[in-house]
């Protein structure tokens, strides 16, 4: 299980719970020191999550380890309302309808420059000369998809790439995310990785196929996930990522020691 610890205001980690017992043995963190793990609905002291852990000088001793010497990277709150304050379902309906606007002058130039202009012309001179005959109008989208299918397919890439860069870039958001205030992290609150990212955006696919029903879920669902944000083990929260420290490191999260 992963713990967090809060101190001067900056939540530390994630550790694990080995470790944190053994520092509470130590004296290299206190009792009174908060905690936070997945699951609880806020920070509570390490003394009462792991009582079994305290030495008995905890609390006639004060703090027995020395000052923070150093700040490590993390988020800057210390309360659970920062993995918590989820982007509602309109304001993320709204990032995603200026997405499309955004991907909607390149998608356009792709299909111009593959003739989507002709192929549409040709298409429609087909459903003309077919007076009703479903085996002719079938043919003519046959052929307007396998003629067009190249540009399909680098708009389909287009528009991935642009999800996963722009979601596991310092920004954690796309443009329209951005213009609404909110970002995508992991479940911890960090960036997302490249990888991460790149599972995202065909899960969000998928969402759309099944008439939308993984976008509607973000309206149910306990953290406001949709689909996709479950497949690939993602949060949307409010604030943009300029506003919060680097979550993303967790080189000290299993170091063995704690040098907040």
């Amino acid at each position: 299980m992963e713990i967090w610890i809060g101190r001067n205001g900056e939540r530390h980690g994630p550790y694990k719970e080995e470790d944190v017992r053994a520092w509470l043995r130590s004296g290299q963190v206190s009792g009174s020191d908060l905690a936070w793990r997945e699951g609880l609905a806020d920070w509570q002291p390490l003394s009462v999550l792991f009582p079994d852990a305290m030495p008995d000088t905890a609390y006639t001793t004060g703090s027995t380890y020395p000052p923070p010497a150093a700040s490590m990277p993390g988020l800057p709150q210390t309360t659970a309302a920062a993995l918590e304050d989820y982007a509602g379902f309109w304001k993320r309906v709204a990032a995603y309808i200026l997405d499309i606007i955004v991907l909607w002058i390149p998608t356009m130039l792709i299909e111009a420059v593959f003739g989507i202009g002709a192929a549409k012309d040709v298409l429609k001179q087909a459903a003309l000369n077919a007076s009703g005959d479903p085996h002719a109008m079938m043919a003519a989208q046959v052929q307007f998809y396998t003629t067009m299918w190249p540009a399909f397919l680098a708009s389909f890439v287009l528009a991935w790439w642009y999800y996963a860069l722009c979601e596991s870039s310092p920004w954690q958001a796309t443009v329209g995310k951005l213009a609404l205030g909110i970002r995508v992290t992991d479940m911890q609150g960090r960036r997302l990785t490249l990888g991460r990212a790149l599972i995202r955006y065909p899960a969000m696919l998928l969402s759309q196929l099944i008439l939308f029903v993984g976008f509607i879920m973000v309206a149910f669902t306990q953290r406001k996930q949709g689909l996709h944000d479950l497949i690939a083990s993602t949060l949307v929260l409010n604030g943009r990522a300029s506003e919060f420290k680097d979550a993303s490191s967790k080189a000290t999260g299993n170091s063995g020691s704690f040098n907040a």
